[in-house]
């Protein structure tokens, strides 16, 4: 099963979650166990090239992506959350959204190796949470070796708003 048959198993939800916006949901391909197996066989060639040492999944969807190819490729999994999930102490990075504000956290243990890490997330879209993740994972200790995504929304520029010269890899990209 390659990209295009993944592709087919992503839904598309017209004006979700407001009018307007076009919802791309993976719930259809994680209810699929050869498909997933394909989209943790592509993020395991991704980490054979990239060499992490760590995965770093971004809340909530993130963590069955990137608990699924660590536990794939026996690495270590951290998770970034949102405000008042972690015991303290942790780091935290506030980060801007389209009406407001928001914020990620993470628990500094664990970083003091200097760890490459992959960040993975089921979508990157306009970027801003991917990058907050980034600058987390920086003041931890971390040191970011790329990042993946199972889908990317393109128009939306996000990309642009990642770290530059960063290895940044999509499975499906709209």
């Amino acid at each position: 099963m390659g990209t295009p048959e993944l592709r087919a198993l992503v839904r598309e939800i017209p004006d979700f979650p407001k009018p307007g916006i076009l919802f791309r949901d993976i719930s259809p391909l994680l209810r699929q166990p050869e498909a997933w197996q394909e989209v943790v066989g592509q993020l395991g060639a991704i980490c054979d090239r990239l060499q992490p040492e760590l995965i770093v999944g971004i809340e909530s969807r993130g963590f069955i992506v990137g608990m699924s190819l660590a536990t794939d490729r026996r690495l270590g999994f951290v998770k970034a959350r949102k405000p008042g999930k972690l015991p303290p102490p942790v780091e935290a990075v506030d980060y801007a959204l389209e009406y407001g504000t928001d914020r990620l956290e993470m628990i500094r243990q664990g970083f003091e190796h200097r760890p490459r890490v992959l960040i993975v997330d089921d979508l990157l879209a306009t970027g801003g949470t991917a990058a907050a993740c980034a600058e987390l994972v920086e003041r931890v200790g971390g040191e970011l070796c790329g990042m993946a995504f199972v889908v990317e929304l393109a128009d939306l520029g996000g990309r642009d708003r990642l770290p530059a010269n960063l290895p940044v890899e999509s499975l499906i990209v709209y």
